[in-house]
């Protein structure tokens, strides 16, 4: 039996929070992702959506700072496979990061500059390409979630949804063996703010109570297998969806949800 869903804040989502602060914890949960090989487990069944919805262009849907998209870029070219085209969106661009992104996989990714909805998104943008929402589902109240879902499957475009945990607290600390040397490296990294970033870093400890309380806090906002099917579920008999889990060192376990149209 899963803990019951709670939509505490985070300090990411806060417009109040320092801008710094936010940045360093997308920025650091991005470069998590890579050193820890978190997505590697996501190639196969990401090739597999590709092939059922029949596209070869992905909108990413609440991009943050390109990170999935890269990530997943690099992992299926080194798994052999000719990656997607990437367009990353986003309600609030990050317009350097994703520069930096395009500019690192010319062709393969590219972006929307302008805010874009993603329980709304524009036919023009939409059409012929499929959805993807990485890491970033749980940051959706409910009756929002549910209408980006509605929406993809009123345009027609597969949707793949990704989360890097469950709902299991105690599985989040699987992700600080590359979590902390991310944090503890991004004043370096990071394209702006550096300095007022490292004084954040090493002279204050709300980087580390930040990251810690977020992650904390999106193991409890994740959603279920059950809580997704009942999304989906009065949305007709037109799109087929499939739910697994993939794994990543040393004891990680995420989870994936896509549709398809029916053929």
């Amino acid at each position: 039996m899963s803990l019951p869903r709670v939509h505490l804040f985070e300090w990411n989502d806060l417009e109040a929070a320092p801008e710094v602060l936010r940045e360093t914890v997308v920025e650091s949960l991005s470069r998590t992702l890579r050193w820890g090989g978190i997505l590697r487990g996501l190639v196969a069944p990401f090739r597999e959506f590709l092939a059922e919805a029949g596209v070869d262009e992905v909108l990413d849907l609440g991009a943050g700072a390109a990170g999935p998209a890269r990530v997943l870029a690099d992992e299926i070219q080194r798994a052999g496979a000719v990656p997607p085209r990437f367009i990353l969106t986003d309600l609030h661009p990050r317009l350097e990061p994703w520069e930096e992104a395009r500019a690192a996989h010319p062709g393969i990714i590219d972006f929307e500059p302008t805010p874009v909805d993603a329980t709304a998104i524009p036919a023009a943008l939409s059409q012929g390409r499929a959805r993807m929402i990485i890491n970033a589902l749980h940051h959706l109240e409910p009756h929002l979630a549910r209408a980006l879902l509605a929406d993809a499957v009123r345009s027609g475009a597969g949707i793949f949804v990704a989360e890097g945990f469950g709902r299991e607290p105690l599985r989040f600390p699987t992700m600080w063996p590359a979590g902390l040397p991310s944090l503890l490296l991004n004043p370096f990294l990071s394209h702006r703010h550096r300095v007022q970033k490292a004084l954040l870093t090493y002279l204050t400890p709300f980087v580390f109570a930040a990251s810690a309380w977020d992650g904390f806090v999106s193991t409890l906002r994740v959603y279920t297998e059950e809580e997704l099917r009942a999304m989906v579920a009065p949305l007709g008999e037109g799109f087929r969806w499939r739910y697994g889990v993939f794994r990543y060192a040393p004891l990680g376990k995420g989870y994936y949800f896509y549709g398809v149209p029916r053929r």
